[in-house]
């Protein structure tokens, strides 16, 4: 399974499919970014890959909570990779997730592909397990610095520090201002 890739933008295939060479490999990627990447610029994305009968298709995400917010609405049921790539690209990661926990219908029912029916599975399928998951990655930061042998005093030190969504980037911050002080 691919998880992420870092490589050069080789071209536009379609509205936001890119061939992302990654060392003389290239790799069509679906990309859920809203704004579009530059020719010959070096990226690295989070990616989701999913296995058809008749294809193996990659999507690739700014990072790693977008691709866990993607996969968890392609579990809902009536969701496909485009609508829940759309959701993506019309709304901010933020600003999705609080129309799902606000149960705004309205909201939802503005990305193409998604309509009354479809918005409001969502909301009933997804309210209120999308911030569960915010705080389990907190809890999953907090026991992997338990682990390398931090104490609650040193846990204390991080609030009010802006650690990004992604566990392991938010480890490498942690780290990195732990190990400052």
């Amino acid at each position: 399974m691919i998880a992420g890739l870092r490589g050069v933008v080789g071209e536009y295939l379609a509205d936001g499919v890119v061939v992302l060479d990654v060392q003389g490999v290239g790799y069509e990627v679906h990309l859920a970014a809203a704004e579009p990447l530059r020719t010959g610029e070096t990226v690295s994305v989070a990616v989701y890959t999913a296995v058809r009968d008749d294809a193996i298709v990659l999507y690739g995400f700014a990072s790693h909570a977008e691709r866990r917010l993607f996969a968890t609405l392609l579990a809902t049921p009536g969701v496909g990779p485009s609508t829940a790539l759309a959701a993506l690209r019309t709304m901010t990661r933020e600003r999705l997730v609080a129309a799902i926990d606000a149960g705004d219908v309205t909201a939802l029912t503005s990305v193409p592909g998604i309509g009354a029916k479809t918005a409001q599975r969502i909301v009933l399928e997804l309210r209120g397990k999308l911030a569960e998951e915010a705080t389990s990655l907190a809890g999953d930061l907090a026991e992997a610095l338990r682990r390398l042998g931090y104490g609650p005093a040193d846990l204390r030190r991080l609030d009010g520090v802006a650690l990004p969504e992604d566990v392991a980037d938010a480890l490498r911050e942690a780290l990195r201002v732990l190990g400052r002080t």
